[in-house]
């Protein structure tokens, strides 16, 4: 794979700082595909997240949702000494992130035939969402008002 070199941006550029984090970090992430996950859009503002965690029990797996940024963490508790003529499922520690748009939340997280199912809701503000203005009637007052002050 391909790596770029983003330092020229960072040096001519301000404000994109989390842009070209994102770029950076997608370049590093590529290598890594531990757990398998899907992400699908279930509606406008509705996203599932799925992560495959054969092996893992719920208490297993932790879950950190910041400003941003979604942490998926698991690591076995329990070793256990067993002989493995071939071991097919991994039970290795993991750490995913996922970055995430302004306004998005966790709206909850479950854990059904191995599993790991995260719901994100995009939650924005009333005062952020796009409004009509409404245009109060034309008055023709005004504008002679306007005509004679000039």
């Amino acid at each position: 794979m391909r790596t770029y070199d983003f330092t020229p941006l960072w040096r001519s550029t301000v404000g994109f700082d989390r842009l070209l984090d994102l770029a950076a970090n997608a370049q590093h992430a590529a290598d890594d595909n531990y757990p398998p996950f899907n992400i699908e859009r279930l509606s406008e503002d509705q996203y599932l997240i799925t992560l495959a965690v054969a092996g893992f029990a719920p208490e297993e797996i932790e879950i950190t949702a910041e400003q941003n940024l979604l942490t998926v963490e698991g690591a076995k508790k329990e070793k256990q000494e067993r002989e493995y003529l071939h071991r097919g499922i991994s039970t290795r520690v993991f750490k995913r992130q996922y970055s995430l748009a302004d306004y998005m939340k966790v709206q909850g997280a479950s854990f059904e035939n191995g599993l790991l199912r995260i719901e994100l809701v995009r939650e924005i503000p009333e005062a952020m969402k796009p409004r009509r203005i409404a245009i109060n009637g034309t008055a023709p007052n005004n504008v002679e008002r306007l005509s004679k002050a000039a």
